[in-house]
């Protein structure tokens, strides 16, 4: 996902950045997505608003290096 909008969070979340996306069907219930954001003190990543972000296709090369790293 891609950060289109951070106005509530702009120390946690960078405007146009790919994040990752952790499964979280409560939070999915409640349009809300779980991301692992610029705090890396949780591992789980936080819940926000889905409206926040914008899904994007990365290239599969692209999407290996991202996993491999952790990010």
């Amino acid at each position: 996902m891609i950060c289109i909008n951070n106005d509530s969070n702009p120390a946690s979340l960078i405007l146009g950045k790919v994040y990752r996306t952790l499964p979280d069907a409560d939070g999915e219930a409640h349009n809300m997505l779980r991301i692992v954001d610029e705090d890396k003190s949780e591992p789980d990543g936080y819940l926000y608003p889905a409206s926040m972000f914008a899904p994007i296709e990365l290239p599969e090369v692209a999407e290996r290096a991202l996993m491999a790293a952790g990010n």
